[in-house]
């Protein structure tokens, strides 16, 4: 019998799919996993374990309970910062007449879109004191005399972080506060009740699941960051637990870093697990309900332009401002002056003995042309596979009603948003690092870096293709269906077209992830496969601090022009004709 595309598409049926989404998975999420936990109970060559090592040892203190420590107070701290800081720009957007509302929301989003790492940079250019090595930043150059913990270690770490992260609690607040009931405001306004105590007395307990989701992101996310620490932290010897396995890692203990990669793992689970207790144990959050609403919001008075100005200068330091430090830094000769005696000799000029100890300028760097084609098609070729894995994973799950299957494969599919993401890595070396029967290593392929940030971005990919697919109706489908039309004739003319808008949005969140994204590549990275972030942190590492600014604009640049790109086709398919 011959061999048909629409005979192996009939062969696909709907319990078929979701098996085959639980493989995909398996392979790429649940085995590494299972790999680096196999890993740690190995003996080492004195006859102990990694676990002992690390936990029961002369070596505990400095391998694991003070990085521990330092990673504790990091996520706890950049948590409390971010619910604060993204809460109230949320509160003034949604819920006040302040005015420029839209301009706020917009800004308030960004950070998240710049990578932390630049955030770093541009934190060194103004406060670093010059006391470990690289030269001072702006301030010193100003006659200033900074003090090493504003310039080095926790605190500034615990900034930039806070810097970074809080759009995302922003934007978790934000849908959270639009839900709230204007009529309930009102009505407690009518009994007396004061605008502090209906800020306190309602919305906040209204809204009190979105500030503890918003907690327990942010903090996952800070306490897996390993750029921050990495740049501010190690000069001083600061180090955390992403930091600490990185270095296990690089000196070849790689049982003892996956110990740390598990219990890494474990405080993200155990924070983001005591959230979700906490939601479930409350059951009186309800604010949408069958009748209309409208919003209503507090006029601020005299209270109304302080606002604005304070508002409008946390997200201009967070957005504009490191831009506009980290393009200086890459032109001036000096950190200490960042705004004289500019040159384009880290960006285009020849080798010279008299700049950066006789290199040529970035552009002039072949390493750096490799990186750059090397990351942006990782970059493609990632938000690609993820995307077109994460719609098949939206239909399985959206179409079909296979319970169990489709329970176990949402849950799969979320587990990369819980781990960190340097942790993920060292699970990938764990398991794909050495050949698997006939299978040769990965370790130092492409492959296995896009294998991997692929299934760090699949939660990505899954939330939006769950978001578009489900406003497809079912009835377009069993329509098709009943003209026979297979399953991937039905994917490719009916739920592809109807999703593009949301697709176009997975693509451009995957592939602004993966170009700025060091917490993963930092460990599967080749010097055969450059890539534009490790490439940046590496130049920070050695003290060229005006190349290691030079790469990260164009990281920006990349990530701007890709925006605006995903923007515009947006817009083309939004005028297309129906």
């Amino acid at each position: 019998m011959p061999f048909s595309l629409r005979r192996m598409t009939s062969l696909v049926s709907r319990q078929g799919l979701t098996w085959f989404m639980v493989l995909v998975l398996a392979i790429l999420v649940v085995a590494p996993l299972l790999t680096i936990l196999v890993e740690t109970f190995r003996l080492g060559a004195n006859g102990g374990s990694a676990w002992t090592d690390v936990l029961a040892s002369r070596l505990t203190k400095n391998l694991f309970l003070v990085p521990a420590l330092n990673t504790l107070i990091i996520g706890f701290c950049v948590a409390s910062g971010c619910v604060l800081l993204g809460g109230f720009l949320a509160w003034l957007v949604v819920m006040t007449d302040v005015p420029g509302r839209a301009f706020i929301g917009f800004m308030a989003t960004l950070p998240f879109m710049i990578p932390s790492f630049a955030t770093a940079l541009a934190w060194g250019s103004l406060f670093r004191n010059g006391r470990v090595g690289g030269g001072g930043g702006l301030l010193q150059g100003m006659g200033l005399n900074v003090p090493d913990w504003l310039s080095w270690g926790m605190t500034p770490t615990i900034i930039v972080l806070i810097a970074h992260y809080y759009a995302l609690a922003f934007t978790v607040i934000v849908a959270a506060l639009a839900t709230v009931n204007g009529d309930m405001i009102e009505a407690a306004q009518m009994t007396g009740a004061s605008r502090k105590r209906v800020l306190f007395g309602i919305v906040l307990p209204l809204v009190s699941p979105a500030l503890i989701a918003a907690a327990s992101l942010t903090f996952a996310a800070a306490v897996s960051n390993f750029a921050a620490p990495a740049l501010l932290g190690l000069p001083v010897r600061m180090q955390t637990l992403s930091t600490r396995l990185f270095g296990m890692i690089e000196i070849g203990q790689v049982e003892r870093g996956y110990v740390l990669a598990i219990l890494l793992i474990a405080i993200s689970a155990i924070f983001l697990g005591f959230g979700n207790r906490v939601l479930n144990g409350r059951k009186s959050f309800a604010t949408i309900t069958g009748k209309g609403s409208r919003p209503r919001r507090f006029e601020l008075g005299s209270a109304r332009l302080p606002l604005t100005i304070l508002a409008w200068i946390i997200c201009l330091t967070t957005t504009v401002v490191p831009i506009i430090l980290l393009i200086a830094a890459s032109v001036a000769p000096s950190s200490l002056a960042l705004f004289s005696d500019w040159t384009l000799h880290y960006w285009i000029g020849e080798a010279s003995s008299q700049f950066a100890r006789g290199q040529a300028g970035i552009l002039r760097n072949p390493h750096l042309i490799t990186a750059l084609g090397t990351t942006i098609v990782l970059g493609l070729c990632v938000a690609l596979a993820a995307n077109a894995l994460g719609i098949l994973i939206a239909v399985a799950l959206t179409r079909q009603k296979v319970r169990i299957l489709s329970n176990l494969v949402s849950q799969l599919s979320f587990l990369p948003m819980l781990l960190p993401g340097i942790a993920f890595a060292a699970a990938y070396i764990a398991l794909y690092g050495a050949p698997i029967g006939p299978l040769p290593a990965l370790y130092g392929t492409p492959l296995l870096l896009g294998l991997a940030l692929t299934a760090a971005m699949l939660p990505f990919a899954v939330q939006t293709g769950r978001a578009t697919v489900a406003q497809i109706s079912g009835d377009i489908d069993e329509a098709a269906r009943m003209t026979k039309a297979g399953f991937f004739r039905r994917l490719g003319a009916i739920t592809v077209p109807l999703a593009a808008r949301g697709l176009i949005a997975g693509l451009l969140i995957a592939f602004v992830n993966v170009i700025g994204d060091l917490a993963i590549t930092v460990l599967l990275y080749t010097p055969s496969s450059p890539l534009l972030a490790v490439l940046s942190y590496s130049y920070a590492s050695d003290g060229f601090h005006q190349f290691a600014n030079a790469v990260t604009i164009i990281i920006l640049v990349i990530s701007m022009l890709a925006t605006g790109a995903a923007s515009l086709l947006r817009g083309r398919r939004r005028n297309i004709p129906a």
